[in-house]
């Protein structure tokens, strides 16, 4: 008998939830964005359930929204992901540990030598999830009045893939000889300096530290765009889709998925895990009205604040309770502002509806009975929708809870899910191979 696909689950735990209104809900930590002790329990509640990785994603900018929406707002603090991750990994030994980086509002050498450092001291679990910044708000904090322009962006991007990748290859994976007798502590031999010059970057290297245990972290990009799409195809091992059903999570797997056969990369060595927001109920009914409690307490300031972002436009002006006006295109994310102005019209939503969906949660939701959810994410995988999903939780600790205590062992009972890690590294959880060396052979 054939073996079954393996789902793959990752958790989008940065901020802890998307939704506006998590920190709200009865029963939730309202600190849970900013506090290690929570951090510590969550991420151990994961790796029991043997997830194969805590996502975090990143910003770079607090005064991204009004003010009287960022008063609401429970990623006004957030721990910066290098220092968290790296405590993280000394409260667990499996679950893959996810961090954003941008190729735009950095350098490099700090990023290949941040990675690299934090896959060694995890023991090979680290991934890096390229984002290009798409915020004019996170301009203003590194001395710019604004941001490179969309397309520039990813190209940008790209170069410095390049960069960080070769960085990691600077030493060969038996460079370090620590011959105590000889004296000798590296083979210069085994060193090799990058010296890029191109069009954005200009970096000499080495870097000043061993290869990662994984050849190169994994390497997480999360555009839909065409220029993210492309991006992905040619550098990306992980994917962070954003499919709101399954005839759209087909389509997008086919592109993504063809690109790569016409770039010679075999189709396993990408995983596609759109983000899916899961709540767990001991009925359909009670899934529901667990929905209606969790986005009634989302505030029109912090609803109206999530549209603004989603369009690049300020839409506080905005009659709450008529149609969404014509959105002109921005330099921000085209793929969010596209999918806000089509749920707008298919669904005749007015502003201030859109305002509400978007300050909750507007893509894809698995709602109801474990068995409910597992049907559905199982139809994602043998349909070629997906490889898997990054789980984002409606509120923590008791959404978390659920999944991994309900949802996890119904997938477990399926054939479709671990029941315990294949390896320790986030590449043998993923199936990935690790690297060769560019220069080391």
């Amino acid at each position: 008998m054939a073996e079954k696909k393996q789902l793959r689950l990752g958790a989008f735990m940065r901020p802890i939830s998307l939704h506006t209104g998590a920190w709200r809900y009865p029963g939730a930590f309202p600190d849970a964005n900013f506090n290690l002790t929570h951090l510590k329990r969550f991420i151990q509640t994961l790796e029991r359930g043997k997830f194969d990785a805590f996502f975090m994603a990143d910003h770079l900018a607090v005064l991204n929204m009004p003010i009287n929406a960022l008063k609401r707002s429970h990623t006004v603090t957030s721990f910066e992901p290098f220092t968290l991750l790296s405590a993280l990994s000394g409260a667990t030994e499996r679950i893959g540990l996810v961090a954003t980086a941008s190729t735009t509002f950095d350098e490099p050498y700090h990023i290949a030598r941040r990675f690299a450092s934090l896959d060694h001291i995890s023991g090979g679990r680290a991934g890096w999830n390229i984002v290009t910044t798409s915020n004019p708000d996170a301009a203003l904090n590194f001395g710019l009045d604004d941001h490179m322009e969309h397309d520039e962006r990813y190209a940008r991007a790209r170069e410095f893939y390049d960069v960080v990748t070769g960085l990691w290859d600077s030493f060969a994976d038996d460079a370090f000889v620590r011959d105590v007798e000889s004296g000798l502590f590296v083979d210069p031999a085994k060193m090799h300096t990058l010296n890029h010059k191109g069009k954005y970057l200009s970096v000499r290297g080495p870097l000043n530290i061993a290869r990662p245990i994984q050849g190169w972290p994994v390497i997480v990009q999360a555009g839909a765009s065409e220029a993210g799409r492309q991006l992905a195809a040619e550098t990306a091992e992980v994917i962070f889709g954003a499919s709101a059903n399954l005839a759209a999570g087909q389509a997008f797997y086919a592109d993504v998925k063809g690109r790569l056969d016409k770039l010679g990369r075999h189709r396993d060595h990408l995983k596609i895990l759109p983000g899916a927001f899961v709540l767990v109920a001991d009925s359909d009914e009670q899934a529901r009205e667990k929905l209606a409690v969790l986005d009634s307490k989302v505030h029109y300031e912090s609803g109206v604040a999530s549209l603004s972002i989603a369009i690049g436009h300020d839409a506080s002006g905005f009659d709450p309770d008529g149609p969404l006006p014509e959105i002109a295109e921005t330099n921000a994310s085209q793929t969010s502002r596209a999918r806000v102005v089509e749920a707008a019209k298919r669904d005749n939503l007015t502003v201030r509806q859109l305002a509400r969906r978007l300050g909750g949660y507007s893509g894809l939701k698995f709602m109801g009975t474990p068995k409910t959810i597992a049907d559905q994410m199982e139809e994602w995988l043998v349909t070629e929708g997906s490889d898997g999903f990054n789980i984002m939780f409606p509120y923590l600790p008791e959404g978390l809870d659920d999944f991994v205590g309900k949802v996890v062992p119904e997938l477990q009972r399926r054939g479709i899910f671990r029941r315990d890690y294949e390896g320790t590294t986030l590449r043998e959880h993923l199936g990935l191979p690790r690297p060769k060396n560019q220069f080391f052979r």
